[in-house]
Order: structure tokens, then sequence, then C-alpha cells
């Protein structure tokens, strides 16, 4: 069973670490401290899981009360390509959509963007940020 859930428990939390340490701090070598230097608790999360182990993530950092920022994006290399990471924005979007918000930020690894246009947004190829790799900025406007 595939399910993506608002983080509360602190397992679920937990989760979220081992996705972003696996795909992230493993899988882009980045290290731990940078990966988690700007964590908080004023930071709002979503985990995927199938059949209760966790294979993605991802983090909502709300900018104003119609705007939202999905970051640190995340599914294990040993699920992707199945959808799952479609879910786990458009879950989170729909989540997002009841809160109010109407327009969200992502900004996306240059080799990501082709998946975020098909979900909807739009890439800005004008605001590129170099960090261990490309990111280009990228919106969409809620209906």
């Amino acid at each position: 069973m595939i399910k993506v859930t608002k983080v509360t428990e602190n397992w679920q939390l937990a989760g979220v670490y081992y996705v972003r340490t696996e795909g992230m701090c493993k899988g882009f070598n980045i290290p731990l401290n940078v990966e988690f230097s700007d964590d908080g608790e004023h930071r709002d999360y979503s985990v995927l899981t199938v059949d209760g182990f966790p294979v993605g993530t991802c983090r909502i950092n709300l900018l104003s009360e119609k705007l939202a920022k999905i970051e640190r994006v995340c599914i294990l290399e040993t699920h992707r390509g199945q959808s799952l990471g479609k879910k786990l924005i458009e879950e989170t979007e729909k989540r997002l959509q009841v809160q109010g918000i109407t327009k969200i930020e992502i900004h996306s690894r240059d080799k990501a963007v082709g998946f975020y246009e098909k979900l909807g947004y739009t890439a800005d190829f004008n605001r590129v940020e170099q960090g261990f790799f490309p990111e280009v900025y990228m919106e969409k406007e809620l209906n």
C-alpha cells in the first residue's frame, strides 16, 4: 500500500531522515551537516511509504499566506520509476491547497526539470543556483 502522510510523529520523522540520508547524503555525496543544516521545528514534512516503509519525502516551507516552497524532494533510488515522486508531489500539493496556498516554488535539480514540467511546473532558466548540482527555479499556480 502506497501512502503519503503529513509527518506528525517521531517515527515518521525518522523515516524522513532515513530517506534523505540514503538518497541525498549517500546518493549525491552531500555531507550530513549540510543536508540537515537548516532543518528545524518550523518545518513541515510529507513522507511517502510503501507497505509501511519510508521510500520518499519532501519538506514544505511556508513562505507567505499563499506561497509555499517544496524542498528536499527525494525518492529512494530503489523505488524510482514507479510514479511515486508524482504521487508525493500531487498529494503534497493537495494538502497545501487545503491550507490556502495558491502558488508553489521548487528548486529542481537540473536533471529533474522534465519531471516537474510534466506536473505543471514552469522552469526559469535565468534563475539557476549552483550547489552540489545546478538547481533551477520552478513554480506552479494551483487552481
